[in-house]
């Protein structure tokens, strides 16, 4: 990662057709053709179809969007994520990955839809595209802003399979069981929903994890695992970045934006991601991939 970049990041339109280096098309599982159930998929300036040849193998970026809420000009879609992006500098391949809704026909925009089905498609697509696409198994990272912040536990950690893809972890602006989520039958109460989020936290199993800081995360955290090295804590001054906000790039202070300017803390975020996926680190090892894992289909849109 190329850390001291004075390079003002872009993050890549959305394009039709088939992937291709340096563009970010919208992906059809094949368990959803006809649905509106996508993902995206952004592949790096110097990917090669013929990667095979090579032996070449590239990291994975998989991010988790934040809920739809206009406030922060969050859409809840995968195609306007940009957290995955910022962290890899757009030199990892980029998945932005969607939460299928309670009728599995389209992409859910607040929560997680159908749990269980988009902890399926965790299980399917991550391995699938680390096998079309040539990404190392071996620096797969799960990153997620907001809503996706709690669901890299929620949903990342769900199980032991799922738990398996992941060599480290990323979370922007809030945690897995830190508080109560009113209206949901899963985020209360809170005693029930931390007894849960501890099960999932301790799936990190010492792999890096990168998570924003706060008082309460932190406290969290260390109140329920006896070795708490492998955590990392940041923090971010959105104004120290930004200027005033709103502005052209960002309209409020949570957002997942923070990363395409250059910044010491973008430095210290792609130092940690340097760290994280360096060779002394990579003793994380994925197994689960998965033999049907052809077939997709890129949207003409």
């Amino acid at each position: 990662m190329p850390v001291g970049s004075q390079r003002v990041l872009q993050l890549p339109k959305l394009s039709a057709g088939s992937p291709a280096p340096g563009r970010k098309v919208r992906v059809t599982a094949p368990e959803y053709d006809g649905t509106n159930v996508f993902h995206t998929l952004y592949l790096p300036p110097d990917w090669k179809s013929n990667w095979q040849a090579s032996g070449k193998r590239w990291p994975v970026i998989f991010e988790l969007t934040g809920n739809q809420w206009a406030a922060c000009a969050s859409t809840g879609q995968p195609q306007d994520a940009s957290l995955g992006y910022g962290l890899s500098a757009g030199q990892f391949i980029w998945v932005s990955l969607p939460y299928v809704n309670a009728t599995g026909d389209a992409n859910e925009t607040h929560w997680w839809g159908d749990q269980q089905a988009t902890i399926d498609y965790l299980k399917l697509n991550v391995p699938r595209v680390i096998k079309q696409f040539g990404g190392d198994s071996e620096a797969v990272i799960l990153c997620g802003f907001s809503r996706g912040a709690i669901g890299a536990n929620f949903l990342g950690l769900a199980d032991d399979e799922v738990a398996k893809l992941w060599t480290a972890f990323v979370a922007h602006d809030h945690f897995d069981g830190v508080r109560q989520w009113n209206g949901t039958d899963w985020g209360t109460p809170l005693a029930d929903y931390q007894t849960s989020a501890t099960n999932r936290l301790q799936r990190v199993a010492g792999r890096p994890y990168y998570v924003r800081n706060s008082k309460a995360t932190q406290a969290f955290i260390e109140q329920r695992l006896a070795d708490t090295t492998n955590f990392t804590y940041y923090d971010v001054n959105m104004q120290e970045i930004f200027g005033v906000i709103p502005n052209d790039i960002v309209i409020h202070s949570h957002n997942d934006r923070w990363l395409l300017k250059p910044s010491g803390y973008r430095d210290e975020a792609w130092q940690w991601i340097n760290e994280a996926l360096s060779p002394q680190r990579l003793s994380h090892k994925t197994n689960l991939i998965h033999p049907n894992a052809d077939g997709a289909t890129y949207s003409e849109k």
